[in-house]
């Protein structure tokens, strides 16, 4: 089987450092999905905006290197190793993702129409897009379903510490996307130098942050979870 580019998805992240690891996570980071001329087919599309929600498929094109039968999830530390098919490492067979994005909008009377505007993404500027299937909410959704180590790692949210000053710098709308990438975490676990500064571009702006431990207790260990200072926003 030929697999085709259908569409692109044009996102604020030029590269991968600093996205979310799932999509849904940061309500806000917006993409917006090109068709390729040959698929600019409004009747394809029919009835498609009766949904909220969409599934893309697409393509791990910032990902290099071969499969891996067992890979190392930062979120884990580094340390610990799980079956790739128990993870949603770049490092596959196909190497192909899949998101659920909510559907914010279909632009029928631009020069690319239609083009789709997504809410919730979690991938860099330029990925290739190959399906796009509704999300049906009967079917789709489990609630009792079991969500492995992924559910050990989803608490582990961080502290963010932010001035207004800096969060100034920013455009409104990016505000509050920022604040919910950085409570994320996108430093690996094993990385724990304090006075280490991260950096990743977002919409134009490169965002610069520190991660800490947290504070002592009285035992001597680490009271709460990780905390991320924001340290500068620079316009590019």
């Amino acid at each position: 089987m030929e697999i085709q580019k259908i569409a692109t998805i044009y996102t604020d992240f030029p590269e991968k450092f600093g996205l979310p690891r799932q999509s849904g996570l940061v309500e806000g980071l917006a993409g917006r999905i090109v068709m390729e001329p040959e698929f600019r087919r409004e009747e394809a599309f029919r009835e498609l905006d009766g949904y909220s929600h969409i599934w893309l498929i697409w393509g791990f094109s910032e990902s290099e290197g071969r499969w891996q039968p067992t890979v190392r999830p930062p979120r884990l530390g580094g340390n610990r190793r799980v079956g790739v098919f128990a993870s949603r490492s770049p490092f596959r067979p196909n190497g192909l993702g899949l998101s659920a994005v909510r559907l914010v909008r279909i632009d029928r009377d631009c020069a690319e129409a239609p083009v789709l505007y997504v809410d919730g993404i979690d991938m860099v500027s330029g990925t290739p897009v190959y399906d796009i299937k509704p999300y049906a909410p009967h079917s789709d959704c489990i609630p009792d379903a079991n969500g492995g180590f992924s559910a050990e790692v989803l608490e582990k949210c961080a502290r963010v510490e932010a001035s207004e000053e800096l969060l100034a710098r920013l455009p409104e709308d990016r505000r509050q996307v920022l604040l919910g990438l950085l409570a994320q975490d996108p430093v690996p676990a094993y990385q724990e130098d304090p006075e280490r500064v991260y950096g990743f571009e977002l919409a134009g702006f490169e965002i610069k942050f520190r991660k800490t431990a947290g504070t002592e207790n009285e035992a001597g260990g680490k009271a709460g979870g990780p905390v991320i200072v924001l340290t500068d926003v620079i316009k590019l």
